[in-house]
């Protein structure tokens, strides 16, 4: 269902035609307006919605809309590929299933034939834009035939974004996080093969699970933060685990010089390589990179001379509020 809230009686009149429905009596005009589809959904595969694909539904949104849009998704999967362009912020997108797991966007576009940006299953470049109980899965199997194996679920644009109860699956690639994203994501699951967190942008995973999941480990992240930025990757009491043995996962490696990336208060299952959990990319080197762990746990956790630690007066500039605020003092976490 579309829920707007709008001053003006005009444009609500006009969203109502876009979206099919038909708005309340014009004594209503300065309450918060709902639409007679409200029962339904915005979106559902077999036609009982107002759309049967999310692209549909972004698409009637009006450009340039000042407000919140609720699109919901009925339980279902839709193999298509979304964009939100950058003109149409203020975008929730709402899986209507018993878990995440029941609202499903898929695709399969790989790096082969679309190039690593291009082949993602979804592609947010609207400001503000908020994904709660749904799945974004990119399901290109890794065919040893083909070349090319990247291929991205989410590539993430834009700025002031929210992701709860979201899964985002993949394998290599699986979340692309560009330069001016500025994200939170909480009670979220993330999985992949091979550098499954990466990019430029600054993000706090709060209270998520992070899975690798090829037998034989891999890198989870692979930043590419500008030397200007100081706020790049958060892990915040989040959990790193995976299908590989103990000791051949490491915690990232450096896409860019300056990547920066913290582990914190963060458990650390036993596929991480306790020994040195970083390691170097295409001439970048992990101790170069602002690569860091504070007061994580669990059996993948520890210190050495391989794995820098914040202690506590530096970790106090490096919270969950530090990495989102920017300039505008954006704090979105409850």
């Amino acid at each position: 269902m579309f829920v707007r809230k709008q001053a003006g009686a005009a444009l609500l009149a006009a969203t109502a035609m876009v979206c099919g429905a038909v708005p309340r009596a014009a004594a209503d005009s300065n309450e918060q307006r709902a639409f007679d589809s409200l029962a339904k959904p915005t979106v559902a595969a077999d036609g009982s919605g107002t759309y049967r694909t999310v692209q549909a539904a972004v698409d009637a949104v009006p450009a340039g809309n000042a407000g919140r849009v609720t699109i919901t998704i009925a339980a279902g999967s839709y193999r298509e590929i979304v964009r939100i362009p950058a003109n149409k912020p203020y975008i929730t997108l709402q899986g209507l299933g018993s878990s995440a797991a029941q609202t499903v966007i898929v695709n399969n576009h790989y790096a082969g034939q679309y190039g690593t940006f291009n082949s993602a299953t979804a592609f947010v470049d609207g400001h503000d834009f908020v994904a709660t109980n749904l799945t974004i899965s990119n399901d290109f199997d890794e065919n040893p035939n083909v070349t090319g194996h990247q291929a991205v679920a989410l590539n993430l644009n834009a700025d002031r974004a929210v992701l709860r109860n979201v899964r985002l699956l993949g394998d290599q690639d699986t979340f692309l996080v560009n330069n001016a994203a500025r994200a939170y994501v909480a009670g979220s699951y993330v999985e992949g093969t091979v550098d499954f967190i990466f990019g430029g942008g600054t993000i706090v995973f709060d209270n998520c699970d992070i899975f690798e999941k090829r037998g034989t480990g891999g890198p989870v992240t692979a930043a590419s933060t500008d030397a200007a930025k100081s706020y790049g990757f958060l892990f915040y009491k989040s959990r790193i685990s995976g299908a590989s043995a103990a000791g051949t996962t490491t915690l990232g490696r450096p896409w860019r010089p300056n990547a920066q990336v913290l582990y914190r208060e963060s458990t650390l299952s036993s596929v991480i390589k306790t020994g040195q959990p970083w390691t170097d990319m295409s001439g970048n080197s992990w101790k170069n990179a602002r690569f860091f762990e504070y007061r994580n746990n669990g059996s993948g956790a520890g210190s050495n001379a391989n794995r820098p630690q914040y202690s506590d007066a530096q970790a106090a500039n490096y919270t969950p509020q530090r990495y989102l605020a920017g300039s505008d003092g954006w704090n979105p976490i409850s």
